[in-house]
């Protein structure tokens, strides 16, 4: 016999002694021994699996949160922008004194897009998606725009990331 045994003859040997009448009066230690510390290793290959998984799931977890954490904030100031994009679209355009006030917009809207706030571009006349759209009206249907489909945006949604953090409200055809 050779001094090194690979891991598959001792189980076998284990199983031979546990399954011949004389082992339980001639028990080798070596054998027992040798199966306590397999035993032993398969219990800390598994706690060490479990805790990898329990180190990505925390992270997952962390990095979530991480990318949500702005969003009470954001849906705070979401009435800020809309009443910045209102008061810009009754001034006249063509005022130098507005410059001012164009460039605080303009760096507002930058800071929020940085942050991952991204509005929700949608066109007229695209089909209405109760998961992406809140209807607060309908109108009747008509030549240019066919049943079930976007009339109008009354108020522009927002996502943070890839998560909607305000829905669209829209004016759809019925």
């Amino acid at each position: 016999m050779t001094a090194k045994k690979g891991k598959k003859e001792v189980e076998e040997e284990v199983v031979k002694e546990e399954q011949s009448p004389k082992a339980e009066a001639e028990k080798d230690p070596v054998v027992e021994v040798k199966a306590a510390l397999m035993d032993e290793k398969n219990k800390f290959l598994r706690l060490f699996a479990e805790f990898e998984n329990y180190k990505k799931r925390t992270a997952k977890e962390r990095i979530e949160l991480f990318k949500t954490a702005a969003q009470e904030v954001m849906v705070a100031l979401l009435p800020v922008l809309d009443d910045f994009e209102r008061a810009l679209a009754e001034l006249d355009e063509n005022d130098d004194q507005l410059a001012g006030i164009h460039l605080i917009y303009n760096k507002f809207s930058d800071i929020l897009k940085q942050q991952g706030l991204s509005k929700m571009e949608i066109e007229s006349k695209t089909l209405f998606d109760a998961e992406l759209h809140e209807a607060i009206t309908q109108v009747p249907k008509s030549d240019e725009h066919p049943k079930g489909t976007i009339v109008d945006v009354v108020s522009p949604g927002y996502k943070l990331g890839d998560l909607i953090i305000r829905y669209p409200k829209v004016v759809v055809a019925q």
